[in-house]
């Protein structure tokens, strides 16, 4: 007998997450009711991802389950917050048990490494598409923003920039990768951790999502400054090095989405301070540039022509 919709949420969705005590009431009503605490913000983003636009049919879903929530989550990061609620909404073509129970455990899992609470979402019959709304908690005074880089700032990346985009290319058939570079696309690794370690530090954060360049420039721009950018600098993997000598696609580590790593800048004189409050997190961090007055964006030692301009991934364009 097929599962109604109150029945589908109640078999794979209630219980997502540990019991929060700032949760006055999750799924069950038709609101969720939240008591954020005492002197923290709310910090709220909202993500689509939509079947063929944002993952290919066929992905498994337990890793499926995985990205949405981490991609909400890297929004969190780059504020700097504490994630503490997710609300969900499925529209699904039709329902398969077996596709639900791998979905939703790739969405615990997650959560639960994060002490993210599923409070609510909502289900539907349609195009497979899921919208992941993720909220969490910032002292007041301390989030990070996109406009605040002044001239003489450092830049850094977290982790290594253009695997996802070598992980799509291998699942398209256009590149060789390995495994571990499609789990780069299909688990990304959102960099909490990193984030709420830079408050009260870095003067601006951005994730990569849409692609290096593109979101450096969303800084660039937001703070009214210019950067230069060392190439011979950036952490890029062995994999995508040997990508690199064999295409000659130096576009893909600056452009490629899915990285989900942080992008930051911090002024010089807390460089030091920076150095100490990483030593204890496993994630590497890579200085790559400079923080200038001249408006845009440029690249120290590419030897190669950049034919067209470095943008992102758009949806309308």
């Amino acid at each position: 007998m097929p599962v109604a919709e109150f029945g589908l949420i109640e078999r794979y969705f209630r219980g997502i997450g540990p019991a929060l005590d700032s949760t006055v009431s999750g799924i069950g009503d038709d609101c969720a009711v939240l008591q954020p605490p005492r002197g923290q913000q709310l910090l709220v983003t909202t993500d689509t991802l939509v079947e063929e636009t944002h993952f290919l049919s066929g992905t498994d879903p337990e890793s499926l389950g995985h990205k949405v929530l981490a991609v909400s989550l890297s929004d969190l990061a780059a504020m700097g917050a504490t994630p503490r609620w997710a609300m969900l909404a499925l529209s699904l073509p039709t329902v398969s048990e077996s596709w639900l129970e791998a979905f939703s455990a790739g969405f615990s899992l997650l959560a639960s490494r994060y002490e993210v609470q599923l409070v609510g979402g909502d289900t539907t019959r349609g195009p497979l598409s899921i919208t992941v709304q993720g909220i969490g908690t910032s002292p007041a005074g301390q989030v990070l923003y996109r406009s605040n880089a002044k001239p003489d700032d450092g830049v850094y990346v977290t982790g290594f920039l253009g695997d996802a985009g070598l992980g799509l290319k291998g699942c398209l058939g256009k590149a060789e990768c390995s495994f571990t570079m499609r789990q780069r696309l299909e688990r990304p690794e959102p960099r909490v951790d990193v984030g709420k370690t830079l408050c009260g530090l870095a003067s601006a954060c951005i994730d990569i999502s849409d692609g290096f360049a593109a979101d450096l420039g969303h800084v660039l721009e937001s703070s009214q400054v210019g950067a230069t950018v060392d190439w011979n600098l950036l952490p890029l993997s062995t994999e995508v090095r040997d990508y690199l000598l064999r295409s000659g696609d130096v576009r893909l580590p600056l452009c490629a989405g899915d990285d989900y790593e942080l992008c930051f800048t911090v002024p010089r004189e807390r460089e030091n301070d920076l150095k100490s409050r990483l030593r204890s997190l496993p994630c590497p961090v890579t200085r790559v540039g400079t923080i200038e007055r001249l408006p845009g964006l440029r690249f120290a030692n590419l030897e190669s022509s950049l034919d067209r301009p470095l943008g992102g991934y758009e949806h309308f364009s």
